[in-house]
């Protein structure tokens, strides 16, 4: 397939990158909500982690409230021991149910690891958006993002930048470009989804809509290394270059 004909193709749906703990503000579970209704309402299906705790939860529960369609890739190990730990407790609920009640609309994809999980919601998804999280979303969003500047796929990446959250990803970026290690063109490979600038109204803030505008009117970065990643070792070529990941 051609990357002209991939393009006509590809799906609408989103991945969406988040924590599985709540967090200690109301506004990180209401942006979730948002951000789920409106992607529903956008006709785009959701692709995330699975599960139904913390702000994971939220997304796609406000998804499946609206009628949307809603797809979680989730590693056979946490399927198999409950759920991922909720990160602030230390402790498993049991949130990774196949079939669970209440979100049997739901599909649930298990996989065998970290890496396939994140490669497979990759290849369902034709952007990428970023919640508040912890260690597990920020390696999440970064790793898309250098896949945009390395060619493996040019696909928008956004964060909601709810309560400034993602405030020290925007400088740790521009040190980068200062240092010498990122290239000044490439601060466009994430946008920054920003809420009002006093932060009383980031509770209210219609997140969804702010960010459903945003993927709208994304603008492309061309990228800025060169490969081939179609090829292997062996001589042969991959269809989609998606399987370099």
């Amino acid at each position: 397939m051609s990357d002209e004909n991939a393009t006509k193709t590809e799906t609408r749906a989103v991945t969406v990158f988040c924590g599985s703990s709540k967090g200690r503000d109301v506004a990180f579970t209401n942006a979730a909500k948002s951000l789920g209704k409106a992607l529903a309402e956008a006709g785009r299906p959701l692709v995330y982690g699975g599960g139904s705790a913390g702000i994971m939860g939220a997304v796609s529960g406000a998804v499946l409230d609206a009628g949307g369609q809603v797809t979680g890739v989730v590693p056979y190990a946490m399927v198999a021991a409950g759920g991922e730990v909720e990160q602030t407790k230390g402790t498993h609920t049991p949130h990774v149910q196949l079939k669970e009640k209440g979100r049997e609309k739901a599909e649930v994809v298990v996989v065998n690891s970290m890496h396939e999980r994140k490669a497979e919601m990759a290849k369902r998804s034709c952007a990428f958006f970023g919640l508040p999280g912890g260690f597990g979303t920020f390696e999440e969003v970064l790793e898309v993002v250098c896949w945009s500047q390395i060619g493996i796929h040019s696909k928008p990446v956004l964060v909601l930048n709810v309560l400034g959250f993602w405030d020290p990803l925007r400088d740790l970026v521009k040190n980068g470009i200062r240092s010498g290690f990122i290239l000044e063109k490439n601060e466009k490979l994430l946008r920054f989804v920003e809420g009002p600038e006093d932060h009383a109204e980031h509770e209210s803030f219609d997140w969804g809509k702010a960010a459903v505008e945003a993927l709208e009117t994304w603008e492309g970065v061309a990228a800025s290394h060169y490969y081939n990643w179609h090829l292997r070792k062996d001589g042969k070529t991959e269809e989609d270059a998606m399987g370099a990941t």
